[in-house]
């Protein structure tokens, strides 16, 4: 029997962005174990981008999402992992529709709960894609 390779999957993560603040959840997943995270999850066939962050935002957090925008993209490779994978991840900066929501935790098999997070001092470890953009300078919010 021939031995298939993993394919590249696509995911949806948001910065949702309040004041100065950014909403993060401890993760209790394989990749990243127990490190601090973006909500987002992988796009379902047929999905827009903001469809996805949505839904995936209601999903891990209970909050409604407003308006979102596009902000990059990363391609990364996870080889340090017993199953290898490989993931587009599209990032989205996205306000709530109602700024007074507050975060639940639906899925406590997959987060520890979720908080808001001063963008200059941000929890400790963050997952290893988040961590890279913040080393290099990223900042998610909008330029005044």
């Amino acid at each position: 029997m021939e031995e298939t390779q993993p394919v590249p999957r696509v995911g949806v993560v948001l910065f949702v962005l309040k004041g100065k603040s950014v909403l993060l959840g401890r993760r209790r997943a394989s990749i990243g174990e127990s490190t601090f995270a973006l909500p987002g999850g992988h796009l379902e066939f047929g999905e827009s981008f903001e469809e996805c962050g949505a839904r995936e935002l209601m999903e891990e957090t209970g909050l409604e999402m407003g308006k979102a925008d596009f902000l990059t993209v990363t391609n990364k490779v996870f080889l340090d992992k017993s199953k290898p994978c490989h993931y587009v991840i599209i990032f989205l900066r996205a306000v709530l529709a109602d700024p007074n929501q507050v975060p639940q935790n639906p899925e406590p098999d997959k987060c520890d709960g979720w908080d808001w997070y001063d963008w200059d001092n941000l929890p400790q470890p963050l997952f290893s894609t988040l961590d890279e953009m913040v080393r290099s300078g990223f900042n998610p919010f909008p330029s005044t």
